[in-house]
């Protein structure tokens, strides 16, 4: 779990992020999982946007991507979020 001064660093780190992965029409399929996994496990830190027709609520998306991805939700803000994992074998963002 991530803690308060923690998810203050990883959002401003968000801040200047662009959407790597965007939910559309298809919602949460195995692609987009395996996209998303593939994007952590290359950047730690990613924004995801969801599109004009995804169907499901902002809070079940980000709640069922980072279950499925073993991430974390560090921010939610809108139609965009901010997932986290670190890396398994060296971290490149340092949590205070």
């Amino acid at each position: 779990m991530l803690g308060g001064k923690q998810k203050r660093h990883l959002r401003s780190l968000g801040h200047s992020l662009k959407p790597v992965v965007m939910i559309g029409r298809k919602d949460l399929d195995d692609n987009l999982i395996a996209e998303t996994r593939a994007a952590l496990a290359c950047h730690e830190l990613i924004k995801v946007k969801l599109m004009e027709g995804c169907n499901l609520d902002r809070h079940e998306a980000s709640s069922m991507l980072a279950e499925s991805t073993g991430s974390e939700v560090a921010q939610l803000l809108g139609k965009t979020f901010l997932l986290y994992r670190a890396a398994d074998d060296k971290p490149v963002i340092t949590l205070p």
